[in-house]
């Protein structure tokens, strides 16, 4: 049985974690959003372009950038981004988290989002409906704030607090 990996990513990373997050886009959101969008020839290069653009601003913007492989094949990605509300009561928010739908339940997700937020409170905006990543995420310790965005998607806000990060 293989073991997965979870590290942080590199830029040569880009392209494969592009390919990766395209897909489960694509096996995620199909029917939430435009197909168009899904089906463009050039959505991998934006995202390689993105994903580039993340790791060069580790340190900055982003905090951290990781992805889980299995049998030296990316499964998964995630980030991790300072909040966006200075004023906000979590110190980090998840940006993205993806795993393939063939390596859902393997674990990746769990190693992916304690490789970029740890134990420290968090939030994160997740699609709803998307029954499977909101159970993940009440599993892993979220809960919904009540706070909604409805820019083209619905999306509610997830936020872990942590006893321990208060002391």
């Amino acid at each position: 049985m293989s073991e997965i990996l979870v590290r942080s990513a590199v830029i040569p990373d880009a392209r494969e974690m592009a390919s990766v997050h395209v897909e489960c886009w694509r096996e995620t959101y199909r029917g939430l959003v435009h197909n168009q969008m899904l089906d463009d020839p050039h959505f991998v290069d934006r995202m390689e372009d993105f994903w580039i653009s993340t790791i060069q601003r580790l340190g900055v913007e982003t905090r951290a950038v990781a992805v889980a492989e299995l049998n030296g094949k990316i499964i998964g990605i995630a980030s991790s981004i300072s909040p966006r509300d200075p004023h906000s009561p979590w110190v980090i928010e998840i940006d993205t988290l993806y795993v393939l739908s063939g390596s859902h339940g393997s674990g990746a997700g769990s190693l992916l989002l304690d490789a970029i937020i740890g134990d420290l409170d968090a939030a994160l905006w997740v699609i709803d409906p998307n029954p499977r990543a909101q159970a993940f995420y009440r599993k892993n310790g979220f809960a919904p704030d009540g706070e909604v965005r409805n820019a083209r998607i619905r999306a509610i806000r997830l936020v872990r607090r942590r006893e321990s990060s208060h002391d």
